[in-house]
Order: C-alpha cells, then structure tokens, then sequence
C-alpha cells in the first residue's frame, strides 16, 4: 500500500494507549524503608506507552492518531503539548474523569531506576470510549495497543477493527491475554521478558524456541525483540522465521527504544511492508533511538534513521 494519496483521509496508525507524565528525580541511592534521601530537581518528561509510540510514528513520517484519556491538568496540557508538536491527531485524546496517569522515577548514578506508576486517567479509558471512537478505528490502517490501558477496553478495540486493519500488540506490562485479542494479534510484539511471561513453563531456552511456540498460541504472527541482537520475526502463513539484526551502536539510554520500535513496525505495515521489512526497518529505529537520552526525545526523524 503506498503512502497517503491527495484525498485519503485514512491513518497509518492508530494507537490506542497510555499517556503518562514521567516525574524523575536523580539519587545517590536509593532510601531504605523509612528513610529520607535528597535527590535532584524534579524534572517532568511526556511518556507512557501509547503516547511514545504515536510521537515516534509521527516523528517518522506517519499520519497519526492517539485514543487515550489525560485529566484536565498540567500534565494532561503537557501531554496534549507533545502530541501536537509531534503531529498527532489529537481529536481522540480524552480529558477528565481522574488526574493524569504518572510515573514517579527514582535514578541512581549506575542509571537503574525504581519506578511506581500511578494510572489515574489511563484507567479510566473505557470500552465506551472506544465504541464512540469508531470513526478513528474505520479509518486507521493499523491499530496499536499495550497494556497500560484497562483489558477491557483493549478487547474492545480488538473487536472494533476495520476490516483488512492489523492489531500491533505490547503486551506490557504483561499479562493473561483472550484467546479472541491473540487471534488477531499480527504481529504480537514481545521482549524476552514478556515471551516468558507468556509461555511460562512452556518457554523453551532461546528465543528461537519461543517464537513457535508463541504461535501455537494463537497470533497470525509474532516479534520478539532482542534489544542490541536485533529481533526474532515468525509468521503463521509462510513458517518463516527470520534474525534481524541490529545495527551497532553506542547505547546512551534505553528508555522507550521498545516503544519506537513498535511504532516503527506499526507504520511501514500501515504502509505496505510485509512483515519481514518492516521489522528491519523498525530494528534501525530502536536503534537509533538508544543514541540520545529520554524516550520522545530521543526518538529519530526519517532522515536520522537514514543517516544511520
């Protein structure tokens, strides 16, 4: 499928997630219970899963839309800020029912961090919510979701797809998945953390195990990301299963690589890329985007990607 043509209204993607403001805050170390330790200015960034992956889309190239639910405060304004300036469609964003979900951030000097996430609005993002979205859903190429966004709601979307869309799914954080959201995963989109988490007792020793047998579960088809090894792409309707390799680079920070990878496979399907394709495209994204600091902020343009 080629870009958008003059009068096609549709979307390459639209994501279906969580909007959260991260509050980080640097320590020496972290305190034991009970105690007081003094850390850096509090720094406020825009995260969440859903919101990165619409920025990363969006910052590539992609027609681009956000369902989620931010309160009306601050740091739902920030949130709404980033998408626009990314261009986003914003018009799904919805406003009030709880404060605006956030992350409270702990990092130490080694960089490992606690986090503790309160979801405030993002658990209010109902089956109702995406019922009255359908017009978003009709016209979205591809559907991505996570879930940082109630079960419910992320069966509903999954029930609510136009015909001939694709449903990207993240399970994260992980979690039991129905047989009917599974069916139409394609790809199911997995860490080495999540696949294990899947498959339980089920998992074998190498991701190259896990693949297949996350297929017998029931996706049409499956991506296991690899981190700086790249990824793992298996596909029900041809066997296939392929190694993607990542290119090398100097990892600076980590933070929301998953998510624009996600994005990045989520827009060349949208586009027209089999699956394979995609996926070596969104390796070289994930890449790129562990070379600078922060999540939205370090995700790369088209030409960034390019130049890589």
């Amino acid at each position: 499928m080629p870009d958008n043509a003059p009068g096609d209204d549709r979307y390459d993607l639209l994501v279906v997630g969580s909007a959260n403001a991260d509050l980080v805050i640097g320590v020496e170390r972290r305190p034991a219970p009970g105690e007081t330790v003094l850390g850096s200015d509090l720094a406020v960034h825009p995260g969440g899963k859903g919101a990165n992956q619409a920025v990363a889309a969006a910052r590539l190239g992609a027609r681009t839309a956000l369902l989620a639910r931010v309160g009306d405060d601050e740091h739902g304004r920030l949130l709404l800020e980033s998408q626009r300036a990314a261009g986003v469609d914003t018009d799904g964003v919805l406003v009030g029912g709880a404060p605006t979900g956030v992350a409270l951030i702990t990092v130490d000097p080694s960089g490992d961090n606690s986090i503790v996430v309160s979801p405030g609005a993002n658990g209010r993002l109902t089956p109702e919510d995406v019922t009255a979205a359908a017009p978003l859903l009709a016209a979205a190429r591809v559907v991505s979701v996570q879930l940082e966004i109630p079960l419910d709601t992320v069966v509903e979307t999954a029930r609510g797809l136009a015909p001939g869309a694709r449903l990207v799914l993240n399970p994260s954080p992980p979690a039991p998945l129905p047989e009917e959201v599974l069916a139409v995963c394609d790809p199911l989109v997995v860490n080495e953390h999540e696949a294990r988490y899947i498959l339980g007792e089920a998992a074998g020793e190498a991701p190259h195990d896990w693949a297949p047998a996350l297929l017998a579960l029931g996706p049409r088809s499956v991506v296991i990301t690899l981190g700086p090894a790249g990824a793992l792409v298996a596909d029900s309707r041809t066997g296939s299963l392929d190694h993607l390799v990542s290119p090398k680079v100097e990892a600076v920070d980590t933070t929301g690589a998953g998510d624009a990878f996600t994005a990045a496979l989520a827009w060349r399907l949208g586009r027209g890329d089999d699956l394979r394709a995609a996926a070596a495209f969104a390796v070289r994204v994930g890449a790129a985007a562990v070379t600078s600091r922060g999540a939205q902020a370090s995700f790369p343009t088209l030409e960034e990607v390019d130049a890589l």
